[in-house]
Formats: structure tokens, sequence, C-alpha cells
């Protein structure tokens, strides 16, 4: 599968989570949606951080944020071999990456910092969060990163979206593994799909990793 065969805009037509939902903001401008072994690569069990990365580093190269090829497996953990944040043993290694490393990567490739939010638990405690997820996508507009202790699989976040009973996030799901499917089947199958917050795990913290992009989309 070469980069070209990847599934662009993977949430584009997706229904809001409520009928008249209040207020939603999604991610602006385009991305591709990596996932598991869409470089042949079989990474289930451990590539979902670097896939969620390399989604929003799809995102950089496709908005102008610096004409830079997305960075392989093995480039990203070249990378934070380089900055210090692991051994030399780290590379080919199948050990896996979150949000601060995903930050790391992106100010280096891109020079773009991130913004760390950390929820010490899932629902009402993301909820929390939502006013400042919905200033990112309207300000920044990149994809979101996501992950946790006990719920520890990465998440890419595309939109949030409040309803009258609560609020949604867009989840972009890495975990799908096998051939490129179409938008329609990606939704259908819901490796894109809303999430409401308050089913996230209450017994899980969560880290968001947000680029802030707006100066570079400035430049």
């Amino acid at each position: 599968m070469t980069e070209e065969s990847l599934l662009k805009n993977a949430h584009i037509g997706i229904s809001n989570p409520e009928p008249g939902s209040v207020r939603c903001s999604l991610v602006k401008g385009s991305y591709l949606y990596y996932h598991y072994g869409c470089d042949g690569q079989d990474d289930r069990g451990w590539g979902c951080g670097y896939r969620t990365l390399q989604t929003i580093s799809s995102w950089m190269l496709l908005n102008g944020v610096k004409q830079k090829a997305t960075p392989s497996l093995l480039d990203i953990q070249e990378g934070l071999i380089i900055l210090g944040d692991k051994p030399p043993t780290f590379l080919g290694s199948t050990e896996w990456i979150g949000t601060c490393e995903v930050a790391l990567i992106l100010d280096h490739l891109y020079e773009v910092p991130c913004r760390i939010l950390h929820v010490r638990a899932g629902g009402s405690e993301i909820e929390g969060v939502a006013e400042e997820l919905h200033h990112h996508f309207e300000t920044h507009g990149s994809p979101v990163m996501m992950g946790g202790d006990r719920d520890n699989s990465s998440k890419g976040i595309l939109g949030v979206c409040m309803g009258v009973r609560g609020s949604y996030l867009l989840v972009l799901d890495p975990h799908y593994y096998g051939p490129s499917l179409d938008i329609g089947e990606v939704q259908h199958q819901s490796w894109v799909s809303w999430v409401s917050v308050d089913s996230l795990d209450r017994n899980s913290f969560y880290n968001l990793c947000l680029p802030q992009t707006t100066r570079k989309l400035r430049e």
C-alpha cells in the first residue's frame, strides 16, 4: 500500500452525533488515514501512536505547514534517539509511543510546538476540556492525538461536538489492519466515529496533544 492509496479525509459526510447538536468543531483542511500495516509493516499491538502521529504529519504536509514527507516508523524512532528521549536500542524496536513523544517529533520535524492537556479521568473530566478542544479546532484546525494509561490505545481526534446529552469526540481509530477501505466502509465499520466522552474509561487518565499550528499557517 502506498501513500497515494491512503484514504483522505475519512470523516467527510459523517452525521452529527445527535440531531440538532448544539455546537460542533471539526478538523480543518485535509489529512490521510494512517493505520496498522498501511505501509506493509505489521505493527499491530504497538504502532497506534506512530500511526496517529503520521496522520497528524500528513495534515502538516497537505496544509502547507512544511513540505516534509510523512516520517516512517523508523524515522520517528530515529528522531526520538537524536533528541535524546530514547536510547539507541529503541531503533527497530516494537516499543509504543505516547503523546509526549508525538509532541517532541512534531516540534522536531515541523517546528510546531504542542500543548499537552492532562485529564485525570474519562467521562466528566474530559467534558471539562471540551471548550478547549473547540478552541483548538477553530484556531489551529489540526488533528489531535489522545492517549491514556488504562485506556492506552492511541486515538486521533478530528472534532468535538456538544449535544443535549453531553459532549462527543470524533475519533479516528488507527487500529484497522487490512487493505485500504473507502470512506463509506471506514465510517460503517466505525474506524471513524463519534464517541461520547461519558463512555471513556473513568479509571484511566488521558493526555491530549494539541499541535499549535497558527503561527506556521500564517508564515
